[in-house]
């Protein structure tokens, strides 16, 4: 069984910033971990403000119930945080590459924003994207790296583009959603740049689900409410479900006709609701004439999906039904490695076997491997 795993999270290191920003120039605003006495905890700080748990996203190993995580760095499962250790896991499960997310929200509300200060926030980004490619060095071939962007300013996310495409870079994670951070919509021209950049570099835009901030589905009142299982089993398909509004935004928003070669992939979300999403967006679009008053749109919103667009899945079952409405070319598999609805160990092989049972062989290698490497541009 070969597998390129297209959604998997690398868990920050404790001195990813202590070690590459600078002291002299902003001191104790550099993020730390340490120790915090109220949560009996090893959490992230900027200053004397916490941010969050330093583990929590290290589930794999741990594997107790929300809001459960690991205390300290050594109660970590190793493969979440060593890549040789990682590579080991991959090994044993026939993970050929994996693609790597962070954990800091850094496509939501996040840890860079502890200073509304341009130069800091980029400092933060710049020191992540150093990190990382770090990270990989010890086995390049085996890891997807995704560069985060500083979506906030156009300039310095267009420079930084350009800057992870030399690195190696072969994606960027991005919001789907930059409006809820009083950025202008999707559709915009003000993205165009970027755009632009990221097509002539032949690098992907990457969205997570949730866009790295949880706090609409998870929080104090949920968790007095509901408890922790059933708050967290809530949680995770609320956040895929919001994924489909995101979908239709970017299947009217003007981006796909105008950059015919850009491709953008929906991670952490499922596919099974892709079908409707298509169906109705066609539906309506003919209903509404749209190519009256945007002949710009050449294709139907489904044909520019099954052209530009990738979606992941790890727990369906698949039916043939499932891939002719969806687009064979454009269905990825994922893990979620190390986070609490992953697949993990036995957990990938047996999904395999069994969600992708009524598919034959050139079907399933084409949603485990073919598609992501013809999309990333790994060797196989």
């Amino acid at each position: 069984m070969l597998i390129i795993d297209t959604d998997s999270h690398i868990i920050e290191a404790a001195d990813l910033w202590t070690a590459r920003m600078s002291k002299k120039k902003w001191g104790d605003n550099i993020p730390t971990v340490r120790w915090d006495e109220k949560t009996q905890m090893e959490a992230w700080f900027v200053g004397g403000k916490r941010f969050a748990n330093a583990w929590s996203a290290a589930w794999v190993g741990w594997e107790k119930p929300f809001p459960s995580a690991p205390p300290r760095r050594e109660n970590v499962y190793p493969p979440a945080l060593d890549a040789a250790e990682r590579v080991k896991v991959m090994d044993q499960t026939g993970i050929r590459a994996a693609v790597l997310y962070p954990n800091l929200a850094f496509v939501g509300y996040s840890i860079h924003k502890s200073l509304a200060d341009p130069a800091y926030q980029l400092d933060v980004l710049r020191a992540y994207n150093d990190w990382l490619m770090d990270w990989v060095s010890v086995a390049p071939d085996r890891f997807i790296p995704l560069a985060l962007t500083p979506y906030w300013d156009i300039d310095a996310a267009v420079a930084e583009v350009g800057r992870a495409a030399g690195m190696g870079y072969r994606g960027v994670v991005f919001p789907a959603s930059p409006h809820t951070q009083n950025l202008p919509f999707l559709g915009d021209r003000h993205w165009d740049r970027l755009w632009s950049a990221l097509q002539e570099a032949g690098m992907s835009v990457n969205f997570h689900a949730g866009e790295g901030d949880m706090s609409a589905y998870i929080g104090e009142a949920r968790l007095k409410l509901e408890g922790p299982a059933l708050m967290v089993a809530r949680a995770q398909p609320t956040a895929f479900l919001y994924t489909a509004i995101q979908l239709v935004d970017l299947l009217h928003s003007g981006v796909l006709p105008r950059f015919p070669k850009l491709k953008f992939v929906f991670a952490e979300c499922g596919i099974g609701w892709v079908p409707f999403v298509l169906e109705a967006s066609d539906h309506h679009f003919i209903r509404n004439k749209v190519r009256a008053e945007h002949p710009e749109f050449e294709l139907m919103p489904s044909e520019y999906y099954r052209r530009q667009v990738y979606s992941n899945y790890w727990f369906e079952d698949l039916e043939e039904w499932h891939i002719q409405k969806v687009g064979l070319g454009s269905i990825l598999f994922e893990t979620d490695f190390p986070h609490p609805t992953c697949l993990h160990g036995s957990q990938v092989q047996e999904a395999v076997n069994s969600r992708l049972k009524n598919v034959d062989k050139a079907t399933r290698d084409a949603i485990l491997w073919k598609n992501a490497a013809d999309l990333y541009g790994v060797k196989v």
